[in-house]
């Protein structure tokens, strides 16, 4: 038994008691338990908590959720769901009890470390041994048992997601982008960076990611590229049946990209401009407005810029032991060496002017319509992969003032809907993979509850 949850076998109707008690002698119309029908494997019954299971509407409060095997067969309520005999329970009593979240825009392949080059240039040979499983580790403990991987090494890639989804080493569920599309590769990163010169190429770049099996195409800069070479990109995606994301860090970038049909863009811009310029909301209101072609997806990634500020001047967050799991420990000295000093970072020295500019522009973007989805761009310098999801939850509630409810649906049920994966993940619904995350307290009173989940469980499986 541990401090935080209870986990007991269930031997039979005489040996429960209290709570669970009712749950096994709950019963149907006819009087005998409703107890659903099992299929092979274990089953396991979370039972007490209150369920939010991503659909957005009033939490199930005394909630049962039972899962044989790696699925969901049954949801409903003490005294009316039979936890059958033999099954393994856990008390989530006190617990909100989700969907396991989704984090739309990870870097696998960096963790935190503030001097990219030199990062590059050092552990190139070890992201797929060390650094990219260490990462999906620490997302799967933070409660992300779904993670989109948006830039590495083509093999690598492919290589740790598969080593994951085969069981071989613990982590989210990954849809992985491979190296980045763009007009040219920077100097030293054309390991993970492809450069398109033409349609031609552009078109070749984006079937030999298809054919090596990537699951989004991930384009930058397409303001640098001719409008011709963007097209391209995104009708051979589309062709292959790959969604294509996109940054916008500059308003030439929305434009192109919204010309081009790109799925999902990126981040809220480089720009200390106060907002969106009135020609690129009067496109992503035509847009929206475009419902046959369903919802218009956007990730904001808004915490790493607004917390900057407290972290330079409040830094015990890069002393949490979190984001060490599975790191060799000299990558670690390297990491904690190059944040000694985190005001002086280069990477963040426009920041105090773009922070002030984000809440008016994710404001934009919900008024013109625009699905958000939770997305933190984890690994960038200052950014563990431990930390960064529930700080994006956090920020969206505490600062931009979006509802607890609408945030968590943008962290579970949009985003399996945007990777066209809600037949399997997004809620928590009999038929799903029992992908659950379960946290002491009230989350949609107190979000930041999720900084240290209780229950993290994968696949049917408990992991934490």
């Amino acid at each position: 038994m541990g401090t935080r949850s209870v986990v007991r076998r269930v031997s039979g109707v005489a040996g429960v008691c209290g709570l669970l008690a009712a749950v096994t002698f709950a019963a149907t119309v006819d009087g005998r338990p409703s107890v659903p029908k099992q299929t092979g494997g274990q089953t396991l019954a979370l039972v007490g908590g209150t369920l939010i299971d991503g659909f957005g509407g009033v939490p199930l409060h005394n909630s049962v959720v039972l899962v044989q095997g790696e699925r969901i067969v049954a949801v409903g309520r003490v005294g009316t769901l039979a936890v059958p005999p033999g099954a393994e329970v856990i008390s989530t009593e006190g617990m909100s009890v989700l969907p396991g979240l989704w984090d739309m825009h990870v870097h696998l392949m960096i963790n935190g470390h503030s001097d990219y080059a030199h990062w590059d240039e050092t552990y190139l040979p070890r992201l797929e041994t060390d650094v990219m499983p260490a990462s999906a580790h620490q997302l799967l403990l933070a409660g992300v048992t779904s993670a989109r991987d948006l830039g590495a090494p083509l093999e690598a890639s492919i290589n740790v997601r598969d080593a994951i989804n085969r069981g071989e080493i613990p982590g989210p569920r990954l849809y992985v982008s491979g190296p980045f599309i763009q007009h040219e590769p920077y100097p030293g990163t054309e390991a993970f960076r492809w450069g398109v010169s033409g349609v031609a190429d552009a078109r070749a770049k984006v079937n030999r990611l298809a054919d090596a099996g990537v699951d989004v195409i991930k384009l930058i800069d397409q303001d640098q590229m001719t409008e011709a070479e963007v097209m391209a990109v995104v009708q051979a995606a589309h062709a292959r049946g790959l969604p294509v994301v996109a940054h916008s860090h500059r308003p030439e970038e929305i434009r192109l990209g919204l010309r081009a049909g790109v799925d999902n863009f990126e981040h809220t811009g480089l720009s200390t401009a106060p907002e969106y310029p009135a020609d690129v909301m009067a496109m992503i209101r035509e847009r929206t407005a475009k419902m046959n072609l369903g919802p218009f997806f956007w990730t904001p990634t808004v915490q790493v810029l607004f917390n900057y500020e407290y972290l330079r001047d409040n830094p015990e967050s890069l002393d949490d032991p979190s984001w060490t799991l599975g790191l060799p420990a000299d990558i670690v000295a390297d990491i904690r060496q190059s944040l000694r000093a985190p005001g002086e970072l280069s990477y963040f020295q426009l920041t105090p002017a773009r922070q002030p500019t984000l809440k008016r522009k994710v404001t934009q973007l919900r008024e013109a319509g625009a699905t958000l989805l939770i997305g933190t761009d984890s690994g960038v310098p200052t950014q563990f992969h431990s930390q960064s999801t529930w700080n994006e939850l956090d920020v969206w509630v505490r600062e931009m003032e979006i509802p607890a409810m609408e945030a968590i649906r943008s962290a579970t049920y949009w985003p399996s809907l945007m990777m066209k994966k809600e037949k399997d993940v997004g809620t928590v619904t009999p038929g799903k993979y029992a992908d659950i995350i379960a946290v002491r307290g009230d989350v949609l009173k107190y979000i930041n509850l999720l900084q240290d989940v209780d229950i993290v469980i994968k696949n049917g499986r408990r992991v934490k």
